[in-house]
């Protein structure tokens, strides 16, 4: 009985480094293309349809603004966004300090932690629409 050898460090690095390039290249594109400018992004749906502001509304515009370092901008036109791009960092150099040390990273969020993320998000989006909210609209 053959037993397999544990996977290089190279290997373990895959998952990781390919995320990160993916999303180098997301944010490098929205970077590059502003989203100021009308005709670059389609409309969302969301807004198109009710006129009503997503949690996601103004995502494209935080990302440039915060690419060109401007974070003011960045968290007016999407406060949670910014926060997103925060927590990303840190859960995947997380991920990255496991894969170096060959140990297995497991992402485990409480339930609870999950239904007040989404609680959040639901009263971020119901708040920007509301007149007294108009500071979070993008």
């Amino acid at each position: 009985m053959r037993v397999a050898a544990p996977p290089t460090t190279a290997r373990r690095l895959v998952g990781p480094l390919a995320t990160f390039a993916g999303v180098a290249a997301a944010f490098a594109y929205v970077g590059s293309v502003d989203p100021n400018e009308p005709g670059h992004y389609p409309v969302c749906p969301l807004y198109g349809i009710t006129g009503v502001l997503c949690p996601g509304c103004g995502g494209l515009r935080s990302a440039h603004a915060f690419i060109h370092g401007d974070l003011p901008t960045a968290l007016g036109a999407n406060a949670a966004a910014v926060a997103g791009y925060l927590v990303f960092a840190v859960v995947w150099v997380m991920w990255l300090v496991h894969a170096v040390r060959g140990r297995p990273f497991r992402l485990r969020v409480a339930p609870v932690a999950g239904w007040t993320v989404s609680a959040l998000l639901v009263i971020f989006a119901v708040v920007r629409n509301l007149p007294f909210g108009a500071a979070l609209a993008p």
